[in-house]
């Protein structure tokens, strides 16, 4: 409680206030919880090569993730079908690049290979809709290869790690 009142006193000086709702203490010492801010979740993870060391880092938080998948779901959406998977793409790819500029300081490796793993999945149901494919049979025809000839933005390696120096 003393840290928020003084965090709010400070505040108070500039012309801001904390949202009580909003505002939380999180516990971040050895891999605590953790918080969302700005779309980030940001938690103290343990180092795998210095065991005993904790570095804070940031991914995209589940609400983004949610987000991002709510527009990549309604652009594949089956109402789209008479639509060219070429001019879905088209639409998908500024979403995706956002996307990937904003996210793409920090640790998110993870999260952009989730993310091209649902794109790949949707594409391939869509056109498989187009074709008149009932079900989930994508397996041989949309491998990687037709996933690249699409020309759909590929989240992962766009990843810029930032590098952070801690007083040791």
């Amino acid at each position: 409680m003393q840290a928020r009142e003084l965090a709010g006193a400070v505040l108070v000086g500039l012309g801001l206030q904390l949202h009580p709702e909003k505002t939380g203490i999180v516990h971040l010492a050895r891999g605590g919880q953790g918080f969302d801010f700005l779309g980030f979740h940001h938690q103290k993870v343990e180092s795998w090569r210095h065991r005993g060391r904790f570095h804070l880092q940031r991914w995209p938080s589940q609400r983004a993730m949610g987000v991002l998948r709510d527009k990549i779901r309604a652009a594949t959406d089956r109402r789209h079908v008479g639509r060219s998977l070429s001019a879905v793409v088209a639409d998908l790819n500024p979403v995706l690049r956002g996307w990937a500029a904003y996210f793409r300081n920090g640790n998110s490796a993870g999260k952009f290979s989730t993310i091209d793993s649902y794109v790949h999945e949707r594409l391939a149901i869509f056109d498989n809709r187009k074709r008149g494919i009932p079900g989930r049979k994508w397996g041989k025809r949309h491998d990687g290869a037709w996933f690249a000839r699409l020309g759909a933005f590929r989240l992962s390696g766009n990843v810029r790690r930032v590098a952070v120096h801690a007083n040791r």
